[in-house]
């Protein structure tokens, strides 16, 4: 399947944090991101350096839930950019020193460090391009994602972002729609199917009623088919690029479905 070792996940996540703190370091702080409206380029610098704080103190505190405290955001963009590089060092050091079967609080079913070794790669490699659309104004290169964590991406996206198996308070009712992502340079091809999730938090009173999609397989059969490279899939359903050079055929239905369980945009 997609899911890449260890190893591979913090070699990436140590990539993706440096160019990420590179490209945002000669980018004017009152630059928007425009992948990011409400944000300008420090607020993304700060969102990324308190994501990485944040996981750092639940691989260091395991298996204790999340910290309750959290850092102040510092005044000037020099403190910043030190506090990302302590956090962004430690959180690399504890996730290439751990174990990924080792159990860890997360917010998904996954409880364990290797939950977090993914979604960290992923969630630097994402801010990353935010941060080279930021500054693509003033003549930075947008480089291109690289296909084993962008494969990944599409099928966490999936999996765990907008889909995963619906929590015991909630039901999730397939509305008989299956769409296939076909990934045209890794040979990859994942298979979901779109429904409604609807259901209470017991612990937040938290209602919910969304589309939904639950990722099925790779084998399955399919009523609509998404075409396209890795990267360019994966940052398409992140809503950091438009649809050019990805194709669509099948069922028109099938497609509205899947498009209404992803459109969401996320941060």
């Amino acid at each position: 399947m997609t899911r890449l070792d260890a190893d591979s996940y913090s070699a990436h996540l140590r990539r993706e944090s440096t160019r990420f703190r590179d490209v945002l370091a000669l980018t004017r702080s009152e630059t928007r991101v425009p992948s990011c409206p409400d944000w300008d380029a420090d607020d993304l610098l700060w969102h990324l350096t308190e994501v990485q704080w944040f996981w750092g103190e639940v691989i260091a505190g395991r298996p204790a839930g999340p910290p309750e405290q959290h850092p102040e955001r510092p005044g000037s963009r020099e403190a910043l950019l030190t506090l990302f590089d302590e956090v962004s060092a430690r959180l690399g050091s504890l996730l290439a020193t751990t174990s990924s079967d080792e159990q860890a609080w997360s917010w998904a079913d996954e409880q364990t460090v290797g939950f977090t070794q993914r979604r960290q790669a992923h969630e630097a490699m994402i801010h990353r391009l935010d941060a080279e659309l930021c500054a693509a104004g003033s003549g930075a290169e947008v480089t291109p994602l690289p296909a084993d964590l962008a494969a990944d991406g599409v099928a966490e996206l999936v999996g765990v972002m907008y889909g995963g198996e619906p929590p015991v308070w909630g039901e999730f009712t397939p509305d008989g729609h299956a769409t296939a992502l076909e990934l045209t340079d890794t040979g990859h091809r994942l298979v979901v199917r779109t429904g409604r999730f609807v259901g209470t938090d017991p612990d937040s009173g938290t209602s919910l009623d969304v589309a939904h999609l639950v990722r099925v397989g790779d084998d399955s059969p399919a009523d609509a088919t998404v075409s396209g490279t890795a990267a360019h899939l994966d940052a398409w359903l992140w809503n950091r690029r438009d649809d050019s050079g990805i194709g669509v055929s099948g069922s028109p239905e099938a497609y509205r479905a899947f498009r209404g369980a992803v459109g969401e945009p996320l941060t």
